[in-house]
């Protein structure tokens, strides 16, 4: 069995990809590397089956119509024989240095989840992510995790799941649905009981293309999107039956950090079908759980009229970094 299967999804990524699957050969013979190709119309297939014939023990290819990234996850995670799995988007990449401690870290210990920071690299400035509550180097549980800041919560880049709590969890992300990455993160939470957290600079998430989905008018333009994942979230679990005080926390402290962005996003359109979007979905909210609702703290600094323009975009900005 291999380490770490990781996939890299890709549509139309002959750019960039390369780099990607670069970043974590040095350590193949520990690894697994699924790319994904999602319908491409570029170069990407070719690309992706000229490393495979290059590293056939390290290398799967999947060839699969368009169905968006989280198709690519789930078609990946589908055939993963890794011992933990780990998304990679193909205009990101990994930190050799990190990636080999990483190895080293997982040789010795089994967890259900290992986190590490991450760097925004955007027009050649890097800012690393830390988690500053969370004990370091050692295996601990939900009863000593600390409190989060409001900018800081787990992202994809930051997670590396043990393969068998994504299947215990029964993870399917929908088709065709963008930031599907909170998804992925937050439904196998609940399953989650040890974790491992390494402060290292794993995971470079790069910012900078104009079609990026968290590129500021892109955002506004898919918010639908958005609100369908949030709305998810909320569905999925009931939060306040979570025995364990730190997790409930922890989801409820999501489930804000997602509301206060389907605002804010929301009120930046500046339309009469954004402002009706926005009480549709806190009307959901209080439909589905009103106990959730009543626990919100910065969700509701959004709703409040002045935060419209700068600060809410500030805001916004801090917690989900667009361009």
């Amino acid at each position: 069995m291999k380490l770490i299967s990781f996939v890299i999804p890709c549509y139309n990524s002959q750019e960039y990809m390369e780099k990607a699957i670069n970043s974590l050969l040095g350590e193949k013979e520990d690894l697994e590397i699924i790319i994904v190709n999602d319908g491409s119309k570029d170069k990407t297939l070719d690309i992706a089956y000229q490393y495979k014939k290059k590293y056939p023990h390290t290398i799967q290819v999947i060839d699969q119509e368009n169905g968006g990234h989280g198709s690519g996850i789930n078609a990946g995670l589908k055939i993963a024989k890794g011992k933990y799995f780990k998304v990679v988007d193909s205009d990101d990449w990994v930190d050799a240095d990190s990636l080999k401690q990483v190895i080293y870290r997982l040789k010795k210990i089994d967890v259900d989840l290992f986190i590490v920071n991450y760097v925004y690299e955007k027009e050649g400035k890097a800012k690393e992510m830390y988690y500053q509550n969370i004990v370091q180097e050692r295996i601990f549980t939900w009863d000593e995790v600390g409190k989060f800041r409001i900018s800081e919560y787990l992202l994809m880049h930051s997670v590396i799941y043990k393969t068998s709590i994504l299947k215990a969890c029964h993870l399917n992300l929908p088709k065709h649905t963008f930031y599907v990455d909170n998804l992925f993160v937050y439904y196998p939470l609940p399953f989650v009981k040890t974790m491992y957290y390494l402060s290292v600079p794993f995971y470079h998430y790069f910012i900078g293309r104009t079609d990026q989905s968290v590129n500021e008018k892109v955002m506004i333009r898919r918010v639908d999107q958005q609100i369908k994942v949030t709305k998810m979230m909320i569905n999925y679990l009931d939060p306040f039956q979570i025995e364990n005080k730190n997790l409930r926390k922890y989801l409820i402290h999501y489930l804000d950090i997602m509301m206060t962005v389907s605002t804010i996003l929301c009120k930046l359109a500046k339309t009469k079908k954004a402002d009706k979007k926005i009480r549709e979905l806190w009307d959901d909210l209080n439909k589905q759980n009103k106990k959730v609702k009543k626990s919100l703290r910065v969700a509701y600094l959004a709703l409040l009229p002045r935060i419209v323009s700068i600060p809410g975009y500030r805001l916004a900005r801090n917690i989900f970094k667009f361009n």
